[in-house]
């Protein structure tokens, strides 16, 4: 025969942890976010400009073959400009302070220019509402966005230099 405190232990054991469970669970912590910050190494600057090389030359390629997804091709062309907005945000995270500072203007001009070239994708859009075939205004776009790209490439490429960025 099991005595009554024995009987009751397992019920009430449970019953305990059930009740420390919602309480913990009821409570909210503050705590304090500090922010990731990107180290500011040569080699961190140099493989974040390697994987923005690699992500502008994937959206090179996407510009190239985007027509064949039959009608996706303006959402991965998006996808793709937004990729490389986020590596060139990756690869200014990685600068020092004085990379930041000295290159100022070059970084201004360098986002400048992505604005610019993101405007390519509201004119698209304009075309077609203005009566223009979407394969015609698609294909301008994907000419657009090529060029634009590589001419932004290349002063990528020099301000880096200029910069010393992974040096």
């Amino acid at each position: 025969m099991k005595s009554t405190s024995s009987r009751f232990a397992l019920p009430l054991g449970l019953g305990f942890l059930a009740g420390v469970a919602a309480l913990c669970a009821s409570m909210v912590y503050a705590q304090a976010q500090w922010p990731f910050a990107a180290p500011t190494t040569p080699m961190a600057q140099r493989n974040a400009l390697n994987l923005l090389l690699n992500q502008l030359s994937w959206f090179q390629n996407a510009t190239r073959t985007a027509s064949a997804y039959s009608g996706n091709g303006y959402g991965l062309l998006m996808q793709q400009f937004q990729a490389v907005r986020d590596q060139y945000n990756g690869l200014k995270s990685t600068l020092t302070p004085q990379q930041l500072s000295a290159g100022a203007n070059q970084l201004a001009e360098l986002d400048s220019g992505l604005n610019i070239i993101q405007e390519a994708f509201n004119d698209y859009q304009a075309e077609v509402a203005n009566g223009q075939s979407s394969n015609s205004a698609f294909v301008n776009l994907c000419q657009v966005l090529r060029q634009a790209m590589s001419v932004w490439t290349q002063e990528l490429r020099r301000d880096c230099s200029q910069l010393r960025v992974g040096w």
